[in-house]
């Protein structure tokens, strides 16, 4: 254990520690750090899920959950030293459904997003997630939607079902990579999303995270303390897409998240 947690260290701060005294101190931290963020993230997940059940009992639209949710995400993120800025929020009108298509590089998009976007959606998530103890129940009280992107029937199904949430006014969220990127790269689209888009006509609005995959890189259970920035882009027109025009939408909608997740970092330096 010791072992991974020092590898990890060291690739997650990019630094040449010669010292060995200096590497086991800092995997050392870094196991009672992350340690006790998990603690707190078993005991938040519980104590915010007793609003989620009381509000399950007498509202079925699933508001309140979600507003529970980003409460949650508010909390870990403030227990794990994170810090995280918001752009181009003028960009979107809050009354509008919209179809959120994110770049995914760590478990703490997830968080970013629930805690800086303020207003009512859903997200499209992977089934894995929904067999999580007492989160999975949060997710399905909060309307989130369940995708298997192994059984090609079971996301359709899920599609069909975010197309009905979009229908009546709320808006999605979608991971278009369908996984976390492992080196923190914007890697292919999947089509799914798209598809989902361009049959209900709605705009999409291309969201970039940056800075997540220093805090949590995949395959790490280190959690470091960190800035995250979450850039909100102008909403692209689908009304004129057709089925034809998928491959073409899914490519000038990666362009502009790449670019974006470019100049993010450039200014960042």
């Amino acid at each position: 254990m010791i072992k991974y947690f020092l590898q990890a260290s060291c690739r997650i701060y990019d630094v040449g520690i010669v010292n060995q005294e200096m590497k086991q101190s800092l995997a050392c931290w870094l196991i009672v750090r992350s340690t006790l963020i998990a603690i707190f993230v078993s005991i938040a997940t519980c104590v915010f899920a007793v609003p989620v059940i009381i509000a399950s009992l007498f509202q079925k639209n699933g508001n309140i959950p979600h507003l529970a949710a980003r409460l949650w995400a508010k909390s870990i993120l403030f227990v794990s030293r994170v810090k995280v800025t918001l752009q181009g929020l003028h960009h979107i009108d809050p009354h509008a459904t919209y179809i959120y298509m994110a770049n995914h590089q760590s478990m703490f998009d997830i968080l970013a997003v629930l805690a800086c976007l303020p207003v009512q959606f859903r997200w499209l998530a992977k089934a894995e997630l929904f067999d999580i103890p007492v989160l999975g129940y949060g997710m399905v009280k909060a309307g989130y939607i369940s995708i298997d992107r192994t059984d090609r029937r079971s996301a359709h199904r899920s599609l069909h079902e975010a197309a009905e949430k979009i229908a009546s006014g709320v808006s999605v969220v979608i991971f278009p990579e369908g996984t976390r990127s492992p080196d923190g790269e914007i890697k292919q689209f999947k089509g799914g999303g798209f598809h989902l888009a361009i049959h209900s006509k709605k705009p999409i609005v291309p969201v970039v995270i940056s800075g997540t995959h220093n805090i949590m890189p995949r395959g790490s259970l280190c959690i470091r303390p960190g800035r995250i920035t979450v850039s909100i882009n102008p909403p692209i027109d689908t009304s004129s897409f057709n089925s034809r025009d998928r491959k073409a939408l899914m490519e000038s909608v990666r362009s502009i998240m790449i670019q974006k997740l470019e100049k993010i970092r450039a200014e960042q330096g």
